[in-house]
């Protein structure tokens, strides 16, 4: 009985380490407004597959959702990255 429990316990957590918990995923970026010409540098989250290709698709509607329209996407990184890029994003930290 104490082994059912015990695999009861452990299936779940098996489950979970084969699937691989994902790591965190972010993106930098610049953006542009037009009329008056505006620029922004940006840090942003991504969701699911970390790839600068999923970063633009993710970006580019929620940019244009305050009007703004992604330039690039300069890269992606996990959290290893993320303070160092703190200050240069400012306002556009973790905005979008």
């Amino acid at each position: 009985m104490r082994a059912m429990k015990t695999l009861t316990f452990l299936i779940p957590l098996l489950f979970l380490t084969a699937t691989g918990a994902q790591a965190a995923c972010y993106a930098d970026y610049k953006a542009k407004q037009d009329n008056p010409l505006r620029l922004h540098y940006g840090v942003a989250e991504v969701n699911g597959e970390c790839t600068p290709q999923r970063a633009t698709a993710q970006l580019t509607d929620r940019l244009a959702a305050d009007g703004w329209t992604l330039l690039n996407v300069l890269g992606v990184f996990d959290d290893a990255g993320l303070e160092e890029r703190k200050d240069s994003a400012g306002d556009y930290f973790l905005r979008y």
